[in-house]
């Protein structure tokens, strides 16, 4: 996850007199000088910084400086809070400029030969921030509440280290990990069978949109870690298939995330039923005090780890905004964009189902290799979707803010907001999904 730096912007009135700079685009079709992509340069910016995002993001730019003014047609949609100011950030930090926290190779941790091995094939040579810093913590089964953005590694902080001590000894380390999405769910579930295939160690995972009496029946097999949405797991506890009584340790991913779905109340009733619980695991990219006051009542003794990479930092992404003076005009420089060899992998986000459904039609008539995923979609089919995308049979992605949040996959060379985001939470969920482990990402915006 990432969080955008908002920098001192003038006020309204200082507006009048602030000069933009503005990228007019021409597609191939038709040269239009309606045609604008807005771009706010910042004091001291160098002019080959600027000449590098034109190439990155494509050919076709001519750029003249304008004094910003509001376009028609953002109104029809819910109102965003969002200034455009803030969704363009044209500077990238040099790479030796950044502080590398030194971390250990996985083969000088405390850990089982035959979990290193697995490890080892998988090519993971050394450990991130994340889980260097709270191996030693997990492992003693000490509580920690670790602060680190997505794409950090913290799947692998709390599964390698539950693993081993599962080898050790698999009746007192019966664990339950509560992801907020379906989506992530089976993305750490599989990450779990990979680690620890051939150690006789069983999970199971349970998630909405799946069928229940799959699920009871999943529950009359040993399992050793449970993994799901906080609604199912409390589904199959109501329904007394599932008992936490000799559960010891819950991890609770993506916390953050879980409070803004709403998932407190049903966080609390799982916890609730664990009455050996001895450990917690707690993962967010954003601290706040609200957080913080909850977290204190959820988990009474605790080491708090807070990494560098889980620190706002847009400083590898690309962000722009781009203004078309209607939504014909939108289609036909997005197409454009999509043609573009370098948008290799994109993830475009649109406000509402019906709104993905239309874009999804719109592109697949120019033969582009586009699926969607929103709520009216079944888990089956969002999940060959996701497959498909991270495979590559299919290029572009287009979806609700379920994706977002849902879906973690490597190499999204470029996230699009279609629609303007409606609250700057759900802008730095979405370009979030770009510009990870290092690498430059590029974040668009229509508005």
């Amino acid at each position: 996850m990432v969080r955008v730096k908002r920098r001192n912007y003038p006020s309204r009135k200082k507006n009048k007199a602030q000069r933009e700079r503005v990228i007019e685009y021409h597609s191939k079709e038709k040269k239009s000088s309606s045609n604008r992509i807005k771009k706010t340069s910042e004091n001291g910016e160098k002019k080959n910084s600027r000449s590098k995002i034109r190439k990155k993001i494509g050919q076709g730019y001519k750029s003249r400086n304008l004094k910003s003014r509001n376009r028609s047609g953002v109104g029809r949609f819910k109102k965003s809070d969002l200034e455009p100011s803030m969704m363009v950030n044209t500077t990238i930090k040099l790479k030796e400029d950044k502080k590398d926290f030194q971390t250990r190779t996985f083969h000088e941790l405390d850990l089982s030969p035959k979990l290193k091995l697995r490890i080892k094939n998988k090519g993971f040579i050394k450990t991130t921030e994340i889980q260097d810093k709270t191996f030693e913590i997990v492992s003693q089964g000490k509580s920690v509440i670790g602060i680190a953005n997505t794409g950090t590694g913290k799947t692998g902080a709390f599964l390698i280290p539950i693993i081993n001590q599962l080898i050790n000894n698999k009746n007192k380390n019966k664990t339950i990990v509560l992801i907020p999405t379906r989506e992530l769910a089976q993305q750490v579930e599989q990450e779990f069978k990979s680690l620890s295939k051939g150690l006789k160690i069983f999970s199971s995972c349970f998630i909405g949109g799946t069928n229940v009496n799959k699920d009871i029946n999943k529950l009359r097999r040993l399992n050793h870690v449970i993994i799901g949405t906080p609604g199912r797991i409390n589904d199959m506890i109501n329904r007394r298939a599932l008992k936490l009584h000799d559960f010891t340790k819950v991890v609770l991913d993506e916390f953050d995330t879980m409070l803004d779905m709403g998932f407190l109340q049903e966080v609390q009733k799982i916890i609730n039923q664990m009455h050996k619980r001895n450990q917690t695991i707690l993962f967010s990219a954003t601290e706040n005090p609200k957080q913080q006051n909850i977290i204190d009542n959820l988990v009474s003794q605790y080491k708090k780890v807070k990494v560098s990479e889980g620190k706002a930092n847009t400083d590898n992404i690309y962000q722009e905004v781009i203004k078309p003076k209607d939504d014909k005009e939108k289609n036909q420089m997005l197409v454009d964009l999509l043609r573009k060899k370098e948008f290799k992998k994109v993830l475009i986000f649109s406000e509402t189902k019906r709104q993905v459904s239309k874009l999804c039609r719109v592109l697949k008539k120019f033969d582009l290799k586009v699926d969607e995923i929103h709520g009216d979609k079944s888990q089956q089919y969002r999940s060959k979707a996701i497959q498909k995308f991270k495979l590559g049979s299919i290029q572009i992605m287009v979806a609700t803010d379920v994706a977002s949040r849902g879906i973690d996959i490597d190499n999204i060379t470029h996230v699009i907001n279609y629609r303007i985001p409606s609250s700057k939470e759900s802008y730095i969920h979405r370009i979030g999904r770009t510009g990870r482990a290092g690498k430059e990402g590029y974040a668009l915006t229509f508005i």
